[in-house]
């Protein structure tokens, strides 16, 4: 179970706790006002929380999905380049045997 999940679970037990004693203890009204106001603001910061986090994790799938696109791209570019390098090596020898023939010739 996740830190959030659990921090989830402990506000609405919280919560309930809040409903019960307000339902259940005969207090004097400014304590069932203060009981409810407190209530409404965990219930408020519950709901802005639960927003970020949503936030986060789309973020978080955003930001994932770029790092692919660009782990792809570099992995295209690396082979591009390898490719480009072996070219070149395949000229380079080419060129080292024309030349090497065209000394035979010249001798």
């Amino acid at each position: 179970m996740s830190i959030i999940e659990k921090k989830e679970k402990n506000l609405n037990q919280l919560i309930s706790k809040l409903n019960s004693l307000t339902l259940t203890y005969s207090q004097p009204m400014y304590e069932v006002e203060k009981i409810k106001t407190e209530k409404n603001e965990i219930l408020r910061q519950k709901i802005e929380i639960e927003n970020k986090n949503n936030e986060l994790l789309r973020e978080h799938k955003y930001l994932k999905e770029k790092i692919k696109s660009l782990q792809l791209e570099v992995k295209k570019r690396s082979e591009l380049e390898e490719s480009f390098n072996q070219e070149i090596e395949e000229l380079s020898q080419e060129t080292e045997n024309l030349v090497s023939e065209i000394e035979k010739w010249q001798t």
